[in-house]
């Protein structure tokens, strides 16, 4: 049955295990709960696995036991902050679940399906074999779930489908896959019943899953399936390690089929504007990570509410949370919360991973210098209502960064078929990247307002400046929206 819910995932390592120096101390195996509790979060989902597993299982190979020697200081800490409350009677999970479970928290397990070790390693796709296809691997990750689900007090199991390729390996071969997909399914219903038929109350089923049907049809999901027959008790829609704020994620799809089988929708909302890539080189170290701000994580869960969400699913705010990321959290819980307060759409951006896994994105969005005769259209969803809501609204900017951009470059540019011409623009330098690479045109919308749901914004090139050749890269679009007495 469909039920509201706040979702806070922990996937174990980072801002946990991997953070905390050895002898772990109570109050430090708490944290991940603790830190959400009060916040409008109901249920922790906790990542149990990556690769082995972060608890002292009797079926898998707990993380940390292949290693003879620690080429890390983060694996250092795993093993040595788990063995710490071994040695003194505490079990890592059960000491997690019985902390949500005192906060008033639902408590859910969280399994990538992909990473398995403590079995045959030539099993793995990576190291040519054929992955799901052997049943040993099939089997193992069934008898773990099964392990959870029996021994632990758990509310419920996550099947992390959609960690590949960011997080794991894929299940199958492309060759694979056709043959397959009905093999996943029998073991998608052989968990279910597992899960929901152990002693006493049921265990519910969770699954994360690819933003669209052909996506997980690719991998050999057959998600639709899944929810006919009344397997899962909800779905989260994601790209794993695609953290960028995505408001336009494509739920209605799973949406209409989730809800006609009474299951619940939980879309990701992503905690990254920028996210940040590793570089090339000796350093290994990071670019800037820009975090989504409050503005952008409300319009991405209105535009989720909007479109049917039965609640939000978020992880890795910005840590440690603080009372921005709690009031973040209370506002996610609550529709109502952001229907008048302001928001920061952004429209999809592609990434590393959304190109693996085949999910397209509008931006970046590459114009050639002689393309005069093409109009580029970028889809954005807003949940404002600029009609009925007109007299709290106080104003409404369209923002959009183009790369190489100069003033005598010649735009038409139109929103929903009407030209922004006569709209009040502001050029800004400030690329996140480079400050000299290009342009924000702000339009100040005074004439020409987006509508409430689908949009379409118009791009079309009439002329580039004398003697440049470069292409114009129209990286960001985004649409500020401003509540009279709100901040």
């Amino acid at each position: 049955m469909r039920r509201q819910r706040t979702i806070y995932f922990n996937d174990a390592r980072h801002y946990y295990l991997y953070f905390f120096d050895p002898p772990m101390k109570l109050e430090e195996a708490w944290r991940p709960v603790d830190e959400c509790a009060g916040a409008g979060v109901d249920t922790f989902v906790y990542g149990v696995q990556s690769g082995a597993l972060f608890y002292p299982s009797k079926v898998g190979m707990r993380f940390g036991e292949d290693m003879q020697e620690f080429s890390t200081s983060a694996f250092w800490r795993v093993w040595n902050n788990m063995q710490s409350l071994i040695d003194r009677g505490f079990d890592p999970l059960t000491i997690l679940i019985d902390r949500a479970h005192e906060k008033g928290m639902d408590f859910f397990a969280s399994m990538r399906l992909g990473s398995y070790t403590g079995i045959d390693p030539t099993h793995d796709l990576k190291s040519g074999g054929r992955g799901w296809v052997h049943p040993e691997v099939r089997n193992h990750q069934r008898d773990v779930l099964e392990e959870l689900s029996i021994e632990y007090p758990i509310d419920g199991i996550e099947l992390d489908f959609a960690a590949p390729p960011g997080g794991s390996s894929w299940y199958f071969n492309k060759e694979d896959v056709g043959e397959y997909t009905p093999v996943m399914t029998d073991w998608v219903r052989e968990v279910s019943a597992i899960v929901r038929g152990r002693e006493g109350e049921p265990g519910q089923v969770g699954a994360r899953i690819y933003p669209t049907e052909a996506i997980n049809l690719s991998a050999g999901l057959d998600v639709c399936t899944w929810l006919e027959e009344g397997l899962l008790d909800y779905v989260v829609p994601m790209v794993y390690a695609h953290t960028s704020i995505d408001c336009n994620l494509p739920i209605d799809w799973i949406v209409e089929r989730a809800h006609a089988a009474d299951t619940a929708v939980y879309p990701l909302v992503q905690p990254d504007y920028y996210p940040g890539n590793k570089q090339k080189g000796p350093s290994g170290t990071l670019n800037s990570r820009i975090y989504a701000s409050p503005s952008m994580i409300r319009a991405a869960a209105s535009n989720f509410w909007d479109r049917g969400a039965d609640g939000m699913y978020t992880m890795w705010l910005e840590w440690p949370l603080d009372e921005t990321q709690n009031r973040i959290l209370k506002e996610l819980s609550d529709p109502n919360l952001l229907k008048e307060a302001n928001k920061h759409y952004c429209a999809g951006r592609r990434s590393h991973y959304s190109e693996l896994v085949g999910y397209e994105r509008p931006l970046p969005l590459e114009i050639a210098y002689s393309d005069t005769d093409t109009i580029h259209r970028i889809p954005f969803y807003v949940a404002d209502d600029f009609e009925t809501d007109s007299d709290r609204i106080c104003q409404v900017i369209l923002k959009m960064q183009i790369s190489d951009l100069v003033l005598n470059d010649k735009l038409t540019i139109r929103l929903n078929g009407k030209s922004l011409s006569n709209e009040p623009l502001l050029r800004n330098f400030g690329n996140r990247i480079n400050a000299y690479s290009g342009q924000w045109l702000e339009f100040t919308l005074e004439t020409v307002l987006p509508c409430k749901g689908h949009n379409l914004l118009d791009i079309k090139l009439d002329g580039r400046a004398e003697r440049m050749v470069s292409p114009l890269i129209v990286e960001d679009v985004e649409v500020i929206v401003e509540y009279a007495g709100m901040s």
